[in-house]
């Protein structure tokens, strides 16, 4: 069969793609490897996790604060394999979804593993031992990611596990030991701390989700302790050891070499994701990769070899299923003869946690390390009359604008449905707007968007109304 693309990879940036280049009008394949599509965001990332984080929260809000609402609730408990099962639920609805949007769309479908044979040949070895090919004028390379496991971590996938299979836990744990305070770590910490497992976390870095500005990373830490959560800062994990019951984990201090012993039922290793490319076949056509293992990518994320592409989480930046998305869409409109742009300073970044976390723009840090003139302005959620009702009242909306110019340059968000909020903070920035054009919108009241009112009123000149 011959099309005008072929796109390896079922995820948020393969499928978009497969359905931006549908709707240009140009024969579309898609390749996926599993028998679902969706890839790692739909069925063991993304769409899963929240399915657990609503879940857990439903729970912890009963247990602590249904009573401060008037709510009488007697004998909760966890039903764990209802809790995987409703998350099951969600993630084969939404991979029924996509199975709607590839027919709607009328793009082809390959189950199996795809391989370059040559530029434009690629051949399909599927589940039952036969294999097929395709013939195809481009290709997009959308294979994603999978989480690093060290070998020195023993990852045996039972009690050393990763992030996909801690969403398949049927029964809560009475003590988890998590390694790194990323996004993913801190994500699934929680889950399992708001349903009453002792959580502790081991993070190599001084502070917790480190690349992300540091007054939302002591915001959220200061709330995950009020969880139960402990934090090892500035510990490196020398050993992990797992039996058929329990795990071991040893770390050491980075300031004093004091060394911890730590046990659990289990140990979950959330210390980030590598580009997955096995078996793809890039050697038979010549496809560079960096020390990391990513495909380098030029100028419209074209690989070395004119006509293929790579989107996502196998190329360079943020592992965000939003940022594939975007750029499948470019690669798209790019093959099809438009010019399309991306501005990878304005993908948002958010942690789901509770309260969540989102940012967009420049961090303080990166502003002082680039020496650019800022002010600073900053709301606390506590201030809120929203928040006070809903009793989310940790975290606060900072906003980082130009001294001279007023743009905006920054917003880092720490509370309830900031990573709904983030949105009009991307918006405006995309149009170069200012905190004064923030400071002068009129925000529905109450709503927690208001901080990010506030926080714009405080950076023009501390005019913050409500503090």
């Amino acid at each position: 069969m011959k099309f005008d693309v072929t796109v390896i990879g079922s995820g948020p940036g393969g499928y978009v793609a497969a359905i931006r280049c549908a709707q240009l009008g140009l024969k579309t394949a898609i390749i996926e490897k599993y028998a679902t599509l969706g890839g790692t965001c739909l069925n063991v990332g993304c769409i899963p996790s929240k399915a657990l984080l609503d879940s857990s929260e439903h729970y912890h809000n009963a247990t602590h604060t249904f009573e401060k609402h008037g709510i009488d609730v007697k004998e909760v408990k966890v039903n764990m394999k209802q809790m995987i099962k409703r998350k099951n639920e969600v993630v084969s609805q939404t991979s029924g979804g996509i199975d709607f949007l590839m027919k709607k769309n009328k793009i082809t479908v390959f189950h199996g593993h795809g391989s370059f044979v040559n530029k434009n040949t690629i051949s399909i070895a599927k589940a039952d031992g036969t294999t097929e090919t395709v013939e195809t004028d481009k290709t997009i390379i959308a294979t994603g990611s999978k989480p690093i496991a060290p070998a020195a971590f023993n990852y045996d996938k039972k009690r050393v596990i990763t992030s996909t299979e801690a969403l398949n836990i049927d029964k809560v744990p009475k003590r988890m030991v998590v390694i790194g305070a990323g996004v993913i770590g801190l994500e699934l910490g929680s889950v399992y701390a708001r349903l009453g497992t002792e959580v502790e976390v081991v993070e190599f870095m001084d502070r917790a989700i480190a690349g992300m500005d540091k007054d939302c990373s002591k915001e959220l830490t200061r709330s995950l302790k009020k969880l139960g959560i402990k934090f090892h800062l500035g510990h490196a994990v020398t050993e992990v050891k797992g039996t058929s019951r329990s795990v071991t984990v040893k770390a050491k201090s980075k300031k004093n070499d004091k060394e911890i012993i730590l046990k659990a039922d289990y140990c979950l290793i959330a210390i980030g994701r590598y580009a997955y490319t096995d078996k793809l076949g890039l050697e038979n056509v010549g496809i560079n990769t960096d020390k990391k293992g990513r495909i380098e990518v030029g100028k419209h994320l074209e690989t070395s070899v004119p006509g293929i592409y790579a989107v996502g989480d196998v190329i360079k930046g943020a592992m965000l299923a939003h940022k594939a998305e975007e750029e499948g869409t470019l690669v798209a409109e790019v093959i099809a003869g438009q010019q399309p742009h991306i501005d990878y300073n304005l993908i948002p970044g958010v942690v789901y946690t509770w309260p969540e976390v989102a940012a967009v723009g420049k961090t303080e840090e990166q502003l002082k390390e680039a020496g650019v003139p800022y002010k600073v302005g900053k709301f606390p959620m506590r201030a809120l009359g929203r928040a006070r009702a809903s009793m989310d009242t940790d975290g606060m909306v900072k906003m980082l604008a130009h001294k001279d110019t007023d743009e905006i340059l920054g917003v880092h968000m720490v509370g309830p449905r900031v990573a709904d909020m983030i949105a009009e903070a991307v918006a405006v920035m995309e149009f170069r707007g200012s905190a004064e054009d923030v400071a002068r919108m009129s925000h529905a009241h109450p709503t927690y968007t208001e901080a990010t009112r506030e926080a714009a009123l405080a950076a023009t000149g501390n005019r913050a109304i409500h503090m």
